[in-house]
């Protein structure tokens, strides 16, 4: 259940990641984050009041709450870091956030046996190469690795604690709620300062509104990938579930290729390859 889950979330975040780098080429990075976090909070606050959830409400929604602060900013990094290139360094780099919920599972005395061990270290290299690491070329810009490790950073810490936010389904689905509000209210602060300081909101043409189901599409699916890796995670070790649901960047690369036509270089290639043998050994050791 916890491979299933875990990889479930990969192909979500994936999608979503793919969407939204499209998005952001014709939409500013912070409306797209605001506008798609609200579509999906409406919608959760329509299964919330649907399935009573508000009776789970508990401590453990501050969880849901930080999990909200620290989302909205790992999102517009990491779409800044794309925005900004090479994607090349940005894909790799941000799977460091595998790190923080490792970390946490090893800390809070998790061991996997030698089979995962192996599994994980393989599937994070796969995983790197997948992102088609740029090698040679011009220096990148400061800004972009920094942006990029921000992301890392946060996406890591959403995973910790979306994890601790509930233990049961109404439950998830309240904590979800909280952390898309949160970051609503925290994506459109920012982006009223951002208007207050001259930056667009929207691009000149106006609100994209061709463009609204996309905008649902993302942010229905990171949603929902945060709580199949909740799920994952409640089931099994983090430290699997972490590093399955990690795989997003092999979706991403695949989806270009089969959306755009870009072609996978060799590298993309066998880092794919590498990434399913690492999902291989984490399922069956």
């Amino acid at each position: 259940m916890t491979a299933f889950f875990a990889l479930t979330t990969s192909l979500l975040w994936g999608l979503a990641d793919f969407g939204g780098g499209l998005l952001t080429r014709r939409t500013p990075a912070l409306t797209v984050v605001v506008v798609s976090q609200a579509i999906a909070a409406t919608v959760l606050g329509a299964i919330v009041a649907a399935t009573g959830g508000w009776s789970e409400a508990g401590p453990r929604l501050w969880f849901a709450f930080a999990a909200g602060l620290a989302g909205p900013i790992a999102l517009l990094s990491f779409y800044k870091a794309l925005a900004l290139g090479p994607m090349g360094v940005v894909s790799p780099l941000a799977t460091l956030s595998v790190a923080v919920p490792v970390g946490v599972g090893l800390f809070l005395g998790e061991r996997p046996g030698l089979l995962q061990f192996a599994g994980i270290a393989v599937a994070v290299a796969g995983v790197v190469l997948a992102g088609g690491p740029q090698l040679r070329g011009a220096p990148v810009q400061r800004r972009t690795i920094l942006l990029t490790l921000v992301a890392a950073l946060g996406f890591g810490t959403v995973f910790a604690l979306i994890t601790e936010a509930s233990t049961t389904v109404t439950g998830l689905f309240l904590a979800l709620f909280v952390q898309r509000l949160t970051s609503v209210a925290v994506g459109g602060a920012a982006l009223a300062v951002s208007v207050r300081r001259g930056g667009r909101a929207v691009p000149e043409g106006g609100f994209p509104w061709a463009s609204l189901p996309a905008l649902a599409f993302v942010g229905l699916a990171d949603v929902a990938a945060n709580g199949t890796y909740a799920v994952a995670a409640q089931h099994g070790p983090v430290t699997v579930a972490a590093v399955l649901a990690s795989l997003y960047p092999v979706v991403t690369a695949l989806a270009a290729r089969g959306f755009l036509s870009e072609r996978l270089r060799a590298i993309q290639a066998a880092g794919a390859g590498l990434a399913l043998l690492g999902t291989l050994l984490l399922a069956t050791g």
